[in-house]
């Protein structure tokens, strides 16, 4: 009787907790709704996504960059004109199926990149940061994105030098099995860089791999991946034979990413495991440091329990209290010292610079966990300093609050569009 009394108990909590969490979703949702900042942001997102340069102080197009705002340029641009911007990428891809970061007008290629040419994109210069392995993916669920938006699927019939663009998808996810793959851990490797980042610890020119490079696995550059996969997956047409399984290969990488970058006791990613020696000295504990960009994509890339999440996001709101300005978009905690990353210092740029860019990203991250609170939350400091500044700025200094960089980046821009465009959706479904 006792065991019945209990039980009967322990459902009616249940409802009422049900019940509770309904009530307080259609006061979150009724909030969003009635939000004025979100829809001065957006439209300020459109005025600005007008190009598709990272920013208005840059030249180039980056497909890191573009793949992060193009569902705001759809929103702004016919649907052929995004649809050729990324077919330009194919159009460069190397043989081995890599692809290009950035594109430049050939008149403006005068950074000190090696730049690359092709009889299929006159007047284009392009270029390789060769350190990042996060291009292929880039591209792959940019051309995804765009297909959600517009319906247009058409794309992947386009043939480019006797190649479809769904060939060309794939040529790119095998230059990473091929070019950026570490057998030993059936992960994909890259050049030791801060989290997200695209610098080497060394100084010099950092974003090229050199005779220094320490080559690694990381959370971000699998995450990415992983997302790519799903995406090729998503949009293959039923006809198409694939060169590989890639619902395999996804599996397995799921796999290989829980045994050995997450670290099960700190509930947080392993920075690093290096592959050829660490940049580092002995002593360096670089463990204790939160890679907060990566953990985020790899929430989005379904790596993590819902627990683990919540053990994942407690992290980032405990190290974005420890700075008076800091959000969880802070890149890294604690920044690594200027001795052991002498090519970008502590609380500079990538190493501990505050971006929205990638924490804006939570919103995305949070949602399909029934975490639309904690995500609204996470977004108003963003939304707060956009406003105040008056403009998507690059990062931000959490020591002292300055915007940092470029005051036009496309990258916020389009992160806080998607970002807002998703919360708006979830409230209009619960209301």
């Amino acid at each position: 009787m006792k065991k019945i009394l209990v039980l009967v108990c322990l459902v009616f909590a249940a409802q009422i907790d049900a019940i509770a969490q309904q009530v307080q979703n259609k006061q979150l949702a009724a909030k969003i709704l009635n939000d004025k900042r979100l829809d001065t942001i957006q439209q300020r997102a459109l005025n600005l996504l007008n190009g598709f340069s990272a920013g208005t102080s840059y030249n180039e197009v980056w497909i890191r960059d573009l793949n992060t705002f193009i569902k705001g340029s759809l929103k702004v641009h016919p649907p052929e004109t995004v649809k050729n911007m990324l077919l330009m990428f194919f159009k460069i891809q190397g043989d081995d199926g890599n692809i290009v970061d950035g594109l430049v007008d050939t008149a403006k290629a005068h950074v000190g990149y090696n730049y690359r040419y092709s009889k299929l994109l006159p007047a284009w210069a392009a270029h390789k940061n060769t350190v990042e392995t996060d291009q292929e993916s880039s591209l792959i669920q940019a051309v995804r994105k765009y297909i959600e938006v517009t319906g247009d699927r058409s794309i992947l019939d386009k043939v480019i030098d006797g190649k479809s663009v769904m060939r060309r998808m794939e040529d790119a996810m095998m230059y990473v099995l091929n070019e950026r793959w570490s057998a030993k851990y059936g992960l994909v490797k890259g050049a030791t860089t801060i989290d997200w980042g695209d610098v080497q610890p060394e100084s010099g020119w950092g974003v090229a791999i050199n005779n220094k490079t320490k080559w690694a696995v990381d959370i971000y550059d699998n995450a990415m991946f992983a997302i790519a996969l799903h995406d090729l997956i998503a949009v293959k047409p039923q006809h198409y034979k694939t060169m590989r399984n890639w619902n395999a290969i996804a599996t397995a990488l799921k796999t290989q990413v829980r045994k050995h970058l997450w670290l099960a006791s700190k509930g947080k990613y392993k920075p690093h495991i290096y592959l050829n020696g660490s940049p580092f000295k002995p002593g360096f504990n670089e463990d204790a440091i939160l890679y907060t960009g990566g953990s985020v994509c790899a929430i989005i890339a379904g790596f993590n329990t819902s627990a683990e999440v919540r053990t994942i996001l407690k992290q980032m709101q405990a190290a974005a209290k420890k700075e008076k300005f800091a959000t969880i978009g802070i890149t890294v905690y604690p920044p690594y010292p200027a001795t052991e990353f002498p090519n970008m210092h502590p609380y500079n740029y990538q190493n501990g610079g505050d971006w929205t860019w990638f924490g804006g990203r939570i919103v995305e991250a949070l949602l399909p966990y029934n975490m639309s609170m904690e995500a609204y939350s996470m977004l108003e400091p963003m939304l707060n300093r956009t406003l105040k500044f008056k403009g998507f700025y690059e990062w931000y200094n959490v020591q002292t609050g300055e915007p940092k960089g470029s005051g036009d980046f496309r990258g916020e821009a389009g992160v806080l569009f998607e970002a807002i465009s998703l919360l708006k959706s979830w409230a209009v479904q619960t209301k």
